[in-house]
């Protein structure tokens, strides 16, 4: 497991560099962040919160599933937005509402380098969207509309 670094790091102002070696450091990265994440009762883990500069994110909606996200471009599917509440485990006891997509098209690699892509919505789509800012060096606090302290929010 590893430490999750917070904001005012400045790692997590980075632009994370793309994955191009899929290799048993990879897996070894993947389940090492998969740890940190369900350790953290997290939603979504970006690898630059653990300190890594990749564009790697891994992500469990409880819906959905765990999965790995490697080298992930997003889409808007259609215009219509929500806002809702969001927390970041780099960030932590703040919360604030967000602008975000409702349903989103991910293209990415899994740990083997294939090709990947799938259409989310709800929590899933907010995550990827959310995690995929951390690899853009963006955190949800510049963002979001409203920030407030204490847990009202579901993640």
């Amino acid at each position: 497991m590893s430490k999750i670094i917070t904001a005012g790091n400045p790692l997590l102002k980075e632009t994370a560099q793309p994955v191009t070696v899929f290799d048993k450091n990879l897996k070894f990265l993947l389940e090492n962040m998969k740890k940190t994440l369900y350790e953290a009762n997290g939603v979504g883990l970006a690898a630059p919160q653990i300190a890594v500069s990749k564009r790697i994110f891994v992500a469990d909606d409880g819906v959905s599933g765990y999965d790995e996200y490697i080298n992930p471009v997003w889409t808007p599917v259609g215009d219509e937005k929500d806002i809702d509440v969001e927390g970041c485990l780099s960030v932590p006891d703040l919360y604030g509402e967000v602008e975000r997509y409702k349903e989103v098209l991910i293209k990415y690699q899994d740990r083997h380098g294939k090709k990947r892509q799938k259409k989310a919505s709800g929590l899933l789509a907010r995550c990827i969207q959310h995690e995929t800012d951390h690899l853009n060096g963006i955190l949800f606090i510049e963002k979001a509309v409203s920030l407030h302290k204490g847990k009202d929010a579901d993640e």
